[in-house]
């Protein structure tokens, strides 16, 4: 996949849509019957660039206050939903240990992976920004994923929405209706090729996790330490 052009089309189409205000707004973030719960590997950014986000939220924050905005503690890649979020989903009902030991087997060959956050891109619900890889390990480990989880008789839905290729964030999320459209349209314009610099992957979490990643909701399984951050 080339991602600058996957991106890019992303990103007209879901301008257009919200231009045309076609645009998708979120009724569940602020509700308390929202019972989407998941599993998923996922990677975290690191300090420094969290910050660097931090800072460009804040803008858009002031242009479109009533919008849902990701903390620092919530924002990451997902590296693959191993169960997507669903009403009724128990974590009791199913054995923690043969999940990690698939996984830990599908990154067992630890290369080094560095992701820089590069533009921004759209959807038709919110922003988000543009993660690039320098070589094909994230997208080789997926591929381990979808593998070995098809191979196996544990509960997946591994590309049930969609085949995840990217390292794309979302930072923003439209839950109500935007009040200075053209104005923030023009920002994300001014901004398309925002740079919010290169980190390089040290860990995979495995979480337990609500639909948006939130803090309060997600519980950590396991980490998955890669052989460069080992002392």
């Amino acid at each position: 996949m080339n991602l600058e052009s996957h991106y890019k089309k992303l990103y007209n189409e879901s301008i257009s849509k919200i231009s045309s205000d076609n645009y998708e707004i979120d009724d569940l973030i602020d509700s308390n019957k929202d019972n989407r719960f998941g599993i998923t590997l996922l990677i975290r950014p690191s300090i420094e660039i969290k910050e660097k986000i931090q800072k460009f939220i804040t803008q858009i924050k002031k242009i479109e206050p009533n919008q849902y905005y990701y903390p620092n503690s919530d924002i990451h890649i997902t590296v693959m939903s191993i169960i997507s979020c669903y009403d009724g989903f128990d974590i009791k009902r199913i054995d923690l240990t043969k999940y990690i030991e698939l996984i830990e087997k599908c990154i067992l060959e630890k290369k080094d992976i560095n992701i820089t956050f590069r533009g921004i891109t759209a959807s038709p619900s919110g922003i988000l920004i543009q993660g690039f890889m320098d070589n094909n390990e994230l997208n080789d480990i997926r591929d381990r994923l979808r593998n070995e989880f098809k191979a196996s008789n544990l509960e997946q839905s591994l590309d049930k929405r969609y085949s995840i290729q990217t390292a794309h964030s979302t930072i923003v999320r439209f839950k109500a209706e935007l009040s200075q459209k053209e104005k923030l349209l023009e920002f994300l314009d001014e901004n398309i090729n925002y740079d919010f610099g290169t980190f390089k992957v040290n860990e995979f979490e495995f979480v337990y996790n609500d639909w948006y990643q939130r803090e309060k909701y997600v519980k950590e399984i396991y980490k998955f330490v890669t052989e460069n951050n080992v002392a």
